[in-house]
């Protein structure tokens, strides 16, 4: 029988017992993506409580405390996109392909995934996610020095100098990817 770009290897069926263990020991993650779909349903769960908690009390929450939960609830959508990246990513780039070739929900981004996209994507989503805190941070650094306060002036300092670290451990990933990226650049004279 020939093989044919349109017969998928199912196993590598030539391998020594020693190569085939290795590459079959990628399937030790597949419980480690069934748990971070475990977590998500935690973090779906807690979504639907803290939105209830905003329905239940708008009428007597203050526009800050209205924005401070609404903030929470897109950090929790933003952790839930975080754990969908790694999940599908990590799944398809680690173990094993999800055949989702034509299917009118596939992600984008799916169809050039790769350890480095899925570094950068990543990199990116943590980034969001530590905005969202800080900003929920400045919102109640109004309360500083009162009873009131959840912060103090040195944790809302720890806080903004970790998320500039976040923002500059993404430069230096960016950059690292792009130095080991090399397009070829056409010559300008038209020689070879």
């Amino acid at each position: 029988m020939s093989m044919t770009p349109e017969t998928p290897i199912v196993d590598a069926p030539g391998l020594r017992p020693l190569p085939q263990l290795i590459f079959g020991s990628r399937w030790l993650q597949l419980p480690l993506y069934v748990g971070l779909i475990v977590a998500q349903g935690v973090y779906v769960f807690l979504f639907l409580k803290e939105l209830y908690h905003l329905v239940l009390h708008a009428y007597e929450f203050t526009e800050q405390q209205i924005m401070l939960v609404v903030l929470g609830l897109i950090d929790v959508v933003m952790i839930s996109n975080l754990l969908v990246m790694v999940i599908v990513g990590g799944y398809e780039t680690f173990v094993s392909r999800l055949g989702l070739q034509g299917h009118p929900d596939q992600p984008e981004w799916l169809s050039h995934v790769n350890a480095s996209v899925l570094k950068i994507k990543l990199a990116m989503a943590i980034i969001g996610i530590s905005s969202i805190h800080l900003l929920r941070t400045f919102i109640e650094a109004g309360n500083l020095g009162t009873p009131k306060a959840n912060f103090t002036a040195e944790g809302v300092m720890w806080q903004t100098i970790i998320h500039v670290v976040f923002i500059l451990s993404a430069i230096g990933i960016s950059m690292v990817d792009r130095m080991g990226y090399h397009e070829p650049q056409p010559h300008k004279d038209g020689a070879h």
